[in-house]
């Protein structure tokens, strides 16, 4: 006994919907009870909807939801209806989703599986009661509504209008015009019979044709008959009549107003075009007026925007010698949410390399206009071989001059943030001026990564006689300088402590590899911290633009054994004038040993680090340079730190009494390293200590 012999005796039909091409397939016995012939069929999924009563859509569709989430097998009810909006009869539907991936019936990747039969009607109650004609218009309208209002492009726009089925009544096939200049432009078209639709198009709005004459005078035209079509527009029907439709609408598609275009709805069966139906077509052009005309407005500002920030993105990365760079940049806004992220790579005249990255304030066309006139100075002043203070003063002066000129007191003026790094590439160091951004980052070979606290001066354009002060550092071998926007660290649910914690766990196994890998694994970091809040609103939860700008020197030049363990290094210019830099080299001291296995003796090593840098800013005229190392393998390591001075003095012993206030340095050292010393060093000397991670002897 076959199963399709067993549903044709009941009565129950069987079909299938395709979501993947919104078709739907058909046996002999649901075709009939849809009123097609009795046949199997395939056919769109509008040509069905205009057969089932719009308010049954709408709720099919709701309780569909409803079944594909819980993926669960549902039932709903239908009236067919006829040409005239009569309810022919009540059908009930047993359907089971289909998802992709799922097994399911042959062919059908997604959509949905069912059977059909009919509902015995209730005795006393004529069909004609269950259907209120008016009822069913004003659900469609509420339908189209949302449908438009979901649309985001022109093209899904007219795939919308398309999917449409009006109450007792739905286009064989519809056309969107638009004006060009002088003449008319077919925009769209579709329906059966594509071939030759767009033959005669584009037409010089002079020519006598519907849509021609709708165009210039704004007013619907609507031809009920062939013969109508004929009489009125006879040099268009010689081409028309081939497409074999018995009625015609051309409605305006106006907005504020305005004209934007004609829409084309063609019916293959005779439509009287009463009062009601021109209403309700009406109603549909306004709706498809208003959602083109916001989709041509989203089309045009992502257009616009790919071109700005094309425009705007630096050319190719030149390269540095002896060290490999690595860029990236995202631009996260919508529309015309362009941001002022930057970076730039920028050739020096004295063969060192400048590296800029810094942060326009907004997110909007005129912060990418500030942006790039910045980042052309910027550039300029550098390539002049100015100092990065320099270039920083002068940026802030001219940034501080645009905005004031362009704002003219209506708005409060931009600044910007700013990171610009000298770079001398034989030696790796770094000379760096900062304004009010993010401090670099440096990211060890064994994956440790650490801030490195710079002097810095307020964003760019906030006071015109800013002064920048320069930080020196220097990048060792097998060490990554980093440096970014605020966008790689913080979202609207993560602080930027979060966020550097996130970073640092994410480079962990990944800081010796390639620059490339590196900045992947940054990037990947972004999403993965993006999470969804309840709370907050959609366009308050976008990322903001990220710039990334990586440079690392390769480990060929590092000293120690072969095959051995990275090294870790900070190294540290302390100026007789920023003795609070001394709270930064402590901060980086207890960075360098984050993994320390001796906890206990880690502020020992921050006391004699304070103690020694204390005594070269109080005893000496000149500054304290700061190395401090951590080599050898986990567990077993060493820690040397060196700091030196211009003086050639020794230091002396001292013994102090139990009331002085100092004198103890050597003591605490003699008492707290696992050794130390001083030696000399060209003018001057060098203090040291080291400490084991084991204690010697065991």
């Amino acid at each position: 006994m076959r199963t399709e012999d067993v549903l044709a005796s009941s009565e129950t039909g069987v079909w299938t919907w395709d979501g993947a091409h919104g078709r739907i397939s058909l046996d002999a016995t649901a075709a009939r009870l849809f009123e097609l012939p009795a046949e199997a069929v395939t056919l769109p999924e509008a040509a069905l909807r205009a057969r089932i009563a719009t308010e049954d859509i709408i709720e099919t569709e709701r309780v569909l939801a409803v079944a594909e989430a819980a993926g669960r097998v549902t039932e709903t009810r239908m009236r067919v209806i006829g040409e005239d909006g009569r309810v022919l009869r009540t059908v009930r539907n047993r359907i089971r989703p289909v998802r992709e991936g799922e097994p399911g019936v042959a062919g059908i990747t997604s959509g949905m599986v069912g059977t059909v039969m009919e509902v015995p009607g209730t005795p006393g109650r004529p069909a004609s009661m269950e259907w209120d004609w008016r009822r069913a218009r004003e659900a469609f309208v509420l339908d189209a509504g949302q449908a438009f209002s979901e649309a985001h492009t022109a093209k899904d726009v007219l795939r919308v209008t398309d999917s449409l089925a009006m109450p007792g009544f739905t286009p064989d096939g519809i056309a969107v015009f638009v004006q060009e200049g002088d003449e008319l432009s077919l925009v769209d078209y579709q329906g059966r019979d594509l071939e030759g639709a767009f033959d005669p198009f584009p037409m010089p709005v002079e020519r006598h044709y519907p849509a021609t004459d709708v165009l210039r005078t704004g007013r619907a035209v609507y031809l009920a008959t062939p013969e109508e079509y004929e009489s009125r527009y006879p040099e268009a029907w010689t081409w028309a009549k081939r497409f074999r439709r018995s009625s015609w609408a051309f409605l305006p598609l106006v907005v504020a107003g305005r004209t934007i275009g004609v829409w084309l709805a063609a019916f293959a069966s005779p439509v009287g075009f009463t009062i009601e139906d021109r209403s309700l077509l009406s109603t549909i052009a306004r709706l498809l007026a208003q959602a083109l005309s916001r989709a041509y407005l989203q089309d045009t500002e992502r257009e616009l925007t790919a071109d700005l920030q094309r425009t705007m993105r630096p050319g190719p990365t030149p390269q540095v010698p002896g060290m490999a760079i690595a860029t990236r940049y995202v631009p996260t806004g919508g529309g015309l949410r362009v941001g002022g992220d930057w970076f730039d790579v920028i050739p020096l005249p004295s063969g060192r390399v400048g590296l800029v990255i810094g942060d326009v304030q907004g997110h909007d066309v005129r912060a990418a206009a500030i942006m790039a006139q910045l980042r052309i100075a910027l550039r300029a002043y550098a390539s002049e071989g100015h100092h990065p203070d320099a270039v920083l003063s002068r940026a802030s002066r001219f940034l501080a001059g645009l905005t004031s000129e362009f704002d003219q007191g209506t708005e409060e003026p931009r600044f910007a943030t700013c990171l610009y790094v000298e770079v001398d590439p034989r030696s790796g160091a770094l000379d760096i001026s900062r304004a009010g951004h993010l401090d670099p980052e440096m990211v060890f070979e064994d994956g440790t990564m650490v801030t490195r606290p710079t002097e810095g001066g307020l964003p760019l354009g906030v006071s015109p006689e800013e002064d920048y002060p320069t930080t020196r550092l220097i990048l060792q071998p097998g060490e990554t300088l980093l440096m970014c926007t605020d966008g790689l660290v913080e979202t609207c649910t993560r602080d930027l402590e979060s966020g550097w914690a996130r970073l640092r766990k994410a480079v962990a196994g990944v800081g010796g590899g390639g620059g490339g890998d590196l900045a992947d694994t940054l990037m990947g970091t972004v999403h993965d911290a993006q999470e969804p809040s309840r709370t907050v609103p959609r366009q308050e939860r976008d990322l903001d633009d990220i710039a990334l700008l990586l440079l690392r020197r390769p480990p060929g030049a590092r000293k120690g054994p072969p095959g051995g363990a990275p090294v870790r290094r900070v190294v540290l210019t302390i100026a007789q004038s920023e003795p609070a830099r001394i709270s930064d080299a402590r901060g980086q001291l207890e960075t360098l040993l984050h993994d320390w296995s001796r906890k206990d003796r880690l502020s020992d090593a921050v006391l004699m680090l304070s103690e020694v840098v204390t005594n070269v800013l109080t005893h000496t005229d000149g500054d304290a340079l700061l190395v401090a190392e951590l080599s050898g393998p986990p567990g077993d390591r060493l820690l040397r730190v060196e700091v030196s001075d211009p003086s050639d003095e020794p230091p002396h012993r001292r013994h102090p009494g139990e009331l002085a206030s100092s004198g103890r340095g050597l003591l605490l050292m003699e008492s707290l390293s696992d050794a130390w010393g001083y030696a000399p060093r060209g003018p001057g000397k060098t203090t040291w200590f080291e400490l084991h991670e084991q204690r010697p002897g065991g």
